[in-house]
């Protein structure tokens, strides 16, 4: 049997064949006992970029699967940027290792109603990152599937625009976006962050030593040689400093967000609950102005359907400031109580779009425990959802949810129970299950 270690790096091969085999082999050893597993415990990540947008770690959707089984998690979400591209795969990965699942895909949105006003997207008035959780396909049918390829098709005119900005500064390492850039996706959805491993990859050929690359990358980003030296020799971190440089406020590439430049809301909506998944809203940390105005910014986001919520708990309580990790602690706070009052389920993870994020984030740490219950409780009812969804498109907010709840604090506690105790390998006997199916029948037959 191959290492263990050269099976896992396969696991993130751009050929999907290749993935699926490698898996595969792993799964044959941890059921034969070559490859040991811990028991599942309790921790989860309900929000994992994959390399179909941008993984700090190269991690492709089996890949998030496995090592997240291989961590010990109970679930796990994909979440990818303006794509639906990992979802088959990831949904079918859980499923062949045992883990309760979701997956969504994220973007960004006009909300007209706070265009004055930042919302989670430092520097962009009126623009908000946002969610549909719960996809259960990477396909979507009809009209719907043009809307999805425009979003796609919108980011990448995004992206390529900063190119042509950038090359205007770093004339010598110049990109072509199909030669330089594309190779480095598996799927065409390239973002900020595979430019400046492009850029940071095209430099190394410009000298066989680091002195001669940082005082390249020093004049050309405005930084002491120092800087550059010990940066140089990490490129995860070396591309940080691209990106925050050339592509963010007062880089070259940077471009002022317009409303007109993204989907609006109610659009994006519109598409996410078509598709059977649940349209959520990113919670940042409570400092930008408009989520100052959480009460009016949550009846808005309620108002275009939003159903659901997300954050990324590490933003909240991981700072060094203490002054500021007080502020930030006290609006988690805040806006949790905001959830409990409006029944409005909580999904939360790492991200791992950057390299250095947690795989899984610290639950038992001080600060987190209190909203422990809240977030498994987000957890288990994602899992129902999809479960449900998939097997008889009677998902979170569908017709058959509508019809047979009288409440959504009811029909929240039906979804965290189902989820709680549905697992992979009962879902063969959901094939009998229909929209005339009652609530309450369903949990009985999972005891």
């Amino acid at each position: 049997m191959p290492l263990r270690e050269d099976l896992e790096k396969h696991l993130d091969s751009l050929n999907a064949s290749e993935r699926q085999e490698a898996l595969e082999i792993l799964i044959e050893g941890a059921n034969t006992g070559v490859i040991p597993l811990p028991p599942i415990g309790d921790h989860f990540n309900m929000h994992c970029h994959s390399f179909f947008s941008f993984n700090g770690y190269g991690y492709s959707p089996t890949s998030l699967v496995w090592r997240g089984r291989a961590a010990g998690l109970c679930a796990m979400a994909l979440v990818d940027f303006d794509v639906l591209d990992g979802v088959d795969e990831f949904l079918d990965g859980c499923t062949c290792l045992g883990l309760r699942s979701g997956a969504g895909l994220e973007t960004r949105v006009f909300v007209p109603d706070f265009a004055e006003d930042e919302i989670n997207s430092p520097g962009e008035p009126g623009i908000s990152y946002h969610l549909g959780m719960g996809f259960v396909s990477s396909t979507v049918p009809g009209k719907d599937a043009i809307l999805l390829r425009r979003f796609k098709d919108m980011a990448q005119q995004r992206t390529q625009a900063i190119i042509e900005r950038v090359n205007t500064l770093l004339t010598e390492i110049a990109l072509d976006y199909e030669n330089d850039v594309l190779p480095l996706t598996p799927a065409g959805n390239a973002t900020e962050r595979h430019l400046c491993a492009a850029y940071y990859e095209k430099s190394l050929a410009l000298s066989p030593n680091f002195e001669a690359l940082a005082s390249y990358w020093a004049g050309k980003l405005g930084i002491p040689v120092e800087q550059a030296a010990k940066g140089l020799p990490d490129p995860p971190v070396f591309q940080g400093i691209i990106r925050s440089k050339t592509m963010k406020a007062g880089g070259v590439g940077y471009m002022q967000a317009q409303g007109e430049d993204f989907p609006s809301i109610n659009e994006v909506n519109r598409l996410f609950l078509a598709n059977g998944a649940i349209p959520t809203f990113a919670f940042l940390d409570g400092t930008s102005s408009g989520e100052a105005r959480i009460d009016d910014l949550l009846d808005t986001m309620m108002a275009s359907g939003v159903a659901a919520v997300c954050l990324i708990p590490e933003r909240n309580w991981n700072i060094a400031d203490a002054a500021i990790k007080e502020t930030k602690l006290k609006n988690l706070d805040a806006f949790v109580q905001q959830t409990r009052n409006r029944a409005l389920p909580i999904f939360i993870g790492t991200e791992m779009n950057a390299y250095g994020q947690r795989f899984v984030d610290a639950l038992d740490t001080p600060e987190l425990r209190p909203y422990f219950n809240d977030f498994q409780e987000g957890m288990y009812l994602l899992n129902g959802h999809t479960v449900l969804q998939a097997h008889a498109g009677m998902g979170y907010l569908s017709e058959w949810a509508e019809s047979v709840f009288s409440s959504v604090r009811d029909k929240n506690r039906f979804f965290v129970r189902f989820g709680k105790h549905i697992n992979p390998g009962m879902l063969e006997s959901m094939d009998a299950i229909s929209p005339e199916t009652d609530p309450e029948a369903l949990l009985r037959a999972l005891k």
